[in-house]
């Protein structure tokens, strides 16, 4: 039984990881796993799982995948197809029905696609409009990473709300902490340090994290940010701008982040919306505690209303400020961070997905 997954490619984004991180599930619940790939590109690519396999459409745009993608389908024939990210969730379901596909197609949302396009004029909204109105309803499954991601998915295919299904994304366990993690030498030797993991692109304003970060002033504090982005050289300038050197850490992107994880105080995502905030669950399995704007679609689902972490309002730097600081002088239930990480554990939301791709599944399995 072969799972196909299309991506654009495996650049280290949070969807990208997350489908590695459950090829591996599905290839020891004794699946074939098949990446296909529009280009074969991105640091991921040394991460598969063994046994998992790859496929080039040899596609450097979305337009001239369709045939490669079709002539897939007729030779490979996959029981299941699992298409991940606007426009390639509307590529799968087209393409399935010219080639005379018989496998289930299920399609992925993992950001609230009205908001992450909103910028791109009239003329975007009425193709990101029509070509969902068009595709959606000819996949078998549609999933949305949080409830909010699935709202507006329905809202913009004008499809009912239960036509989509919400799976979290599976972000526990795949980092978990192993043993005794050394210090990260960029986060000097002592002094207590606040981290946020993500790739340095404007919506995830890393520019608010800056400004809050320089209204306080505990001697010795860190701030690291973690991730490689457009957005470096702004950022860099910001920093100077605020007076922070030597209190800030940009070590560029980390394919295993564990031991800054290990060693933060605090964990603070400022995004202006995020499809889910796989990065809250990371740093929850670490106990480590949150502050996160209240963006969305994502993190008040994640933290529960605020009951595990802080929500602040979007964009604004002083009570993001107010909200680190507190957090930083009070006290926190580890292990209840801990035990909330588990409710996305990567083997569970794998097997969600495999009820969704194989429905039968379960029942070839022993007893």
């Amino acid at each position: 039984m072969r799972i196909s997954v299309l991506l654009p490619d495996l650049q280290p984004g949070g969807a990208e990881r997350i489908h590695v991180q459950m090829a591996d599930i599905w290839l020891r619940r004794g699946f074939d796993v098949e990446f296909v790939l529009l280009r074969w590109a991105g640091e991921l690519l040394a991460q598969l799982p063994e046994g998992a396999s790859l496929v080039d459409l040899g596609a450097p745009r979305i337009r001239s995948a369709f045939l490669p993608l079709t002539r897939y389908l007729r030779d490979r024939k996959p029981q299941a197809l699992l298409a991940a990210m606007w426009p390639l969730t509307v590529l799968a379901p087209l393409a399935a029905r010219a080639a005379g596909f018989r496998g289930r197609v299920a399609i992925s949302e993992h950001s609230p696609l009205s908001l992450a396009y909103a910028g791109r004029g009239r003329a975007h909204r009425l193709v990101l409009r029509g070509s969902t109105r068009l595709a959606y309803p000819r996949a078998d499954a549609r999933i949305g990473v949080s409830g909010g991601v699935a709202d507006g998915l329905a809202a913009l295919s004008g499809l009912p709300r239960s036509g989509f299904r919400v799976i979290h994304n599976p972000a526990a366990g795949a980092r978990a902490p192993t043993g005794v993690l050394e210090r990260p030498t960029d986060l000097g030797k002592n002094g207590r340090v606040v981290l946020t993991v993500g790739t340095l692109k404007k919506v995830k304003r890393h520019d608010l994290l800056l400004q809050a970060f320089a209204r306080i002033t505990e001697p010795g504090l860190t701030l690291c940010i973690l991730g490689e982005g457009e957005e470096r050289k702004r950022l860099e300038t910001l920093v100077r701008d605020l007076g922070l050197q030597g209190r800030v850490s940009m070590p560029g992107y980390m394919a295993d982040p564990s031991a800054w994880y290990a060693h933060a105080d605090l964990f603070v995502l400022t995004s202006d919306y995020e499809g889910f905030g796989n990065v809250l669950v990371e740093a929850m399995d670490y106990g480590v505690p949150i502050v996160s704007t209240d963006c969305p679609a994502g993190p008040r689902e994640i933290l529960d209303a605020g009951k595990y972490g802080t929500l602040t309002p979007v964009g604004d730097p002083d009570a993001l400020a107010a909200a680190m600081q507190a957090t930083l002088s009070g006290t926190h239930d580890h292990s209840a961070l801990k035990a909330r990480a588990r409710d996305f554990s990567v083997e569970k939301i794998a097997d969600e997905y495999l009820d969704l791709l194989l429905p039968d599944w379960r029942a070839g399995r022993p007893a």
